[in-house]
């Protein structure tokens, strides 16, 4: 047989595959210079193979994206936003928010198993716009532009864990759970120079299937015009400053991979609800954010129209009822440590598309611009600036 017949395998149910993906999904935290090698190192894997498989599977679609990640939370204003939208216009507004607005990542449909307080907000959404510029005047623009009643905006005050590694997450014991408390993140905006403002927007640009190679950034370093050492410098620098997320391949959350629906990495998307009393949301989502199901925990303030829940994550499963499960168990947790919960929730994911949202001012100004806005108008300040 010749080498070229011989194919590559893209499946996730590939042991080699399955390896890498235990890692490179969410254990290559912040800037690092030679991802490529860590993935190798904690796989087991050779980094040339580790490098033909990635390719592969992006190219075959089982990988939808590799890039590096950011804590854009630190680096330009987010929310995540609830909307209630009309039911004929739903579809719509979901295709707008997905396909037509840079600013909006992802883009989901969510459900409850009966009627709840809040269970007439179907669409919700992450939103982020660069510094400077006003979230809640383009909350309003994607309302007018969709056909919203309303929405409600709902910050990330506090974070507990962000890291979405679904592989290694199959066939987690019920409530299984790290030994130290989760890690606090604050959500303070870090102001950039020109200068890493170049690098960051090569460095975060996502990966085509040739340009994984062992040597992963000296072709970003000349894409952001600067030298190779300058490029990893300031990367590392970023790193520092806390603005940097994760090197990272992100597989389909509940799509069917690469169009092969008898293999999917998850079925089901939970988001957890919890109220508890003013004060212990930072206790709260320290525990919460232990429970190693979770790939996000937040602290955020839903409001009356949510029964005042101010503690929610996010947890993925093949397996409705085992999902449900980990969730008691995080319930119970709670219980066990007196932590009082006044309203817990689920929604359920449905449809969903994710992509990264954009974030660089000079492509918010050129947005407005096509869509008709003064970008100028849609700045924090402007009504201060109307009334000087």
């Amino acid at each position: 047989m010749s080498t070229a017949a011989i194919s590559t395998p893209s499946s996730i149910s590939d042991p080699v595959n399955a390896a890498i993906l235990a890692i490179s999904e969410d254990r290559i935290q912040g800037f690092q210079r030679d991802p490529i090698a860590l993935i190798a190192a904690g796989s087991g894997i050779a980094r040339s193979i580790v490098v033909e498989r990635i390719r592969e599977m992006l190219r075959s679609g089982v990988i939808r994206r590799v890039r590096q990640t950011l804590m854009a939370t630190n680096l330009a204003h987010g929310c995540l936003i609830a909307w209630e939208v009309p039911a004929d216009r739903l579809d719509a507004a979901f295709a707008y928010m997905f396909e037509e607005d840079p600013f909006s990542g992802h883009v989901v449909v969510r459900s409850t198993d009966n009627a709840t307080p809040g269970s007439n907000y179907r669409l919700w959404t992450t939103l982020k716009v660069p510094q400077g510029y006003s979230i809640s005047k383009h909350a309003d623009f994607l309302a007018a532009r969709t056909g919203a009643v309303h929405y409600k905006l709902m910050p990330a005050k506090r974070l507990f864990a962000l890291g979405v590694g679904h592989v290694r997450r199959r066939n987690m014991p019920i409530g299984s759970l790290a030994d130290d408390l989760a890690v606090v993140v604050n959500t303070e905006i870090v102001t950039l120079t020109d200068l890493d403002w170049k690098v960051l927007v090569a460095l975060k640009r996502e990966f085509e299937p040739e340009e994984i190679v062992e040597d992963i950034w000296r072709l970003r370093a000349d894409e952001a015009g600067v030298d190779y050492d300058t490029f990893i410098s300031v990367g590392e620098s970023l790193h520092e400053r806390k603005v940097i997320g994760r090197f990272s391949t992100f597989l389909e959350h509940v799509k069917p991979v690469s169009g092969n629906d008898n293999e999917r990495v998850t079925r089901y998307n939970a988001l957890f609800h919890w109220a508890v009393p003013e004060g212990r949301e930072i206790e709260t989502g320290c525990q919460i954010g232990r429970f190693e199901i979770m790939t996000h925990a937040y602290w955020r303030e839903g409001g009356p129209e949510f029964r005042n829940v101010n503690i929610m994550g996010v947890a993925h499963g093949l397996d409705k009822s085992v999902l449900l499960a980990h969730k008691q168990a995080m319930d119970n947790h709670l219980q066990a440590l007196g932590i009082p919960v006044s309203y817990t929730n689920v929604f359920w994911g449905g449809r969903s598309e994710i992509k990264p949202s954009e974030i660089a001012p000079i492509a918010y100004r050129k947005f407005c611009k096509s869509v008709g806005l003064d970008p100028d108008e849609m700045r924090e300040d402007a009504c201060l600036q109307s009334q000087g």
